[in-house]
């Protein structure tokens, strides 16, 4: 499963930290017009987040998510798939994201990410990375093989794309489920043994009976490895920044 809609990072707050936050809506190159929150703290930021959902799209989790880069000097802006099949507005609790999941390719994905990018530098970025979850952990990685410029591209408990690694051009940080029902050891290896034989820079984390979607306020018994995986989110980019 991906998160509830009441889910939320667990990330703590950080009290007294001003930052700005807008709802925007975004043109890909190929003219698809689609929803972002964009977040950053007051003051230009020299690196930028772009944060790729789950299945859903983009909601308040995600949005919750740019907050708490923002709180941390970054620009971050979350975006939603669905703008091709289902616009670019503001969606309710019982948006049915499954025939637009299903209309939706990863080069579509990646025209969107593209953008994303685009603004961020816009605003000031000099190094941008991608940070994603189930489905967009995925995309997230492919975003390495996308010729976006990236600095780095981090996947929480995403399929690994192993046919695409050959063609990754930057640093790549997994953090998977050790226990997750639909992605196995198995594949978590083969993706750091494919990594390893093309030369990425990686680094492939397996959290020991951490189910998919571990990352959640929700979920108190694996607060241990959401703490660890933000810790390694937030080094990795300080390292590659």
């Amino acid at each position: 499963m991906c998160f509830e809609l009441d889910s939320s990072p667990p990330i703590p707050v950080v009290s007294g930290a001003a930052v700005p936050h807008d709802d925007l809506v975004l043109e890909a190159a190929d003219g698809n017009r689609f929803a972002a929150f964009a977040a950053a703290p007051e003051e230009r930021a020299p690196t930028g987040i772009v944060i790729l959902p789950d299945v859903r799209g983009l909601y308040r989790f995600y949005e919750e998510l740019a907050l708490r880069f923002g709180e941390r000097g970054f620009a971050a802006i979350a975006f939603d798939y669905y703008g091709r099949s289902a616009g670019a507005g503001k969606r309710g609790e019982g948006f049915d994201w499954t025939p637009h999941r299903e209309q939706t390719t990863p080069e579509q994905i990646q025209a969107d990410v593209a953008a994303c990018v685009a603004y961020l530098r816009e605003q000031g970025a000099q190094s941008v990375f991608t940070v994603g979850f189930c489905m967009g952990g995925r995309n997230s990685w492919l975003s390495a093989a996308a010729g976006h410029g990236i600095a780095g591209a981090v996947g929480f408990y995403g399929r690994p794309p192993l046919d695409d690694v050959p063609r990754m051009t930057a640093p790549i940080l997994a953090l998977q489920g050790g226990a997750d029902a639909g992605i196995s050891h198995e594949d978590n290896s083969a993706f750091d043994e494919a990594l390893t034989a093309a030369g990425v820079e990686h680094e492939v984390v397996e959290y020991p009976g951490a189910p998919h979607s571990f990352f959640d306020r929700k979920q108190e018994e694996f607060q241990g490895a959401s703490d660890d995986a933000w810790r390694r989110t937030l080094d990795f980019v300080a390292s590659h920044g």
